[in-house]
Order: C-alpha cells, then sequence, then structure tokens
C-alpha cells in the first residue's frame, strides 16, 4: 500500500458501524490513523482542529446535522473541496446515489452485511487512493 493514506475520518453516528470499520481498517494497514464523528456537525468542528484527512467517508442518515448537508458544506469551504468524500450508508437507491454525485461526493459505498465484504471494499478505495494512477473516483465508478 502506498503510504500516502495517513488519515481517515468517518461521519457516521453508528457505533458498531464504526467499531467494523476501525477493524476493517486495522486488517488493512494498522498505520492509518482514523477518528470518528457522529454527525456532521461533530465532524465540521473536529475537521477545524485536526489536520485534514486523506478520505472522508460519510453517512448520510445521522441526527442534527444529516450527511447530505455535511456534504454540501464541505464542498463549499476550500480548504476541505478537495478531500475526496465516499458516501457510506444504508440507503441505495438511485435518486440517492445522483443527489450526492452532484452535492460533490467522490464515490458511493453501500453498507456491506458482511465484514469481508467491508474490508475489500475499504481495501479497494484506500488503495486506488493511495495509486496516483487508479481512477477509482471517477465517474464510471462511482457507485462501488
Amino acid at each position: 500500500m502506498n503510504k500516502n493514506i495517513q488519515y481517515i475520518l468517518m461521519i457516521d453516528d453508528d457505533e458498531d458501524d464504526q467499531m467494523l470499520f476501525q477493524q476493517a481498517l486495522t486488517e488493512i494497514n494498522k498505520s492509518v490513523t482514523f477518528n470518528t464523528a457522529v454527525n456532521g456537525y461533530d465532524a465540521l468542528k473536529k475537521l477545524e482542529a485536526l489536520p485534514p484527512p486523506d478520505i472522508i467517508f460519510l453517512d448520510l442518515n445521522m441526527p442534527i446535522m444529516n450527511g447530505f448537508e455535511c456534504l454540501a458544506a464541505l464542498k463549499k469551504e476550500k480548504r476541505y473541496e478537495h478531500i475526496p468524500v465516499v458516501i457510506f450508508t444504508t440507503a441505495n437507491d438511485a435518486g440517492t446515489i445522483e443527489q450526492t454525485r452532484r452535492l460533490g461526493a467522490s464515490a458511493f459505498f453501500h453498507k456491506p452485511i458482511d465484514f469481508g465484504h467491508l474490508r475489500e471494499k475499504l481495501n479497494m478505495v484506500i488503495n486506488c487512493k493511495a495509486d496516483k494512477n487508479t481512477e477509482i473516483f471517477s465517474t464510471t465508478s462511482f457507485v462501488l
């Protein structure tokens, strides 16, 4: 794995999903720093105090500030607009997918129910993001 993926922020209010995501990430690469936020508001506050992450994984259904609102806020800020945002959610309908694409998401990742599948998809995203020659965040591969 290319060493330029150093820090991932996951924005999700589900503690079980956070735990499984972190476990999968640890199996892929223990050296990646992992931080969480429980909603968009919490994430924006943490981003002010922390260095910018290499990738943000964003759930859509959260209290206080949902993922759509958070994505819109991130893409309006010059200091965050360059960070790839991967939607990581249970939603899987065409309207939701298209709305996140229009708001500036880099990819759409439906939460898998199987841990092995989660690890496989996460590994693909991280390795493709690290590999400058791979265009995982292109229009043709928006839905992972």
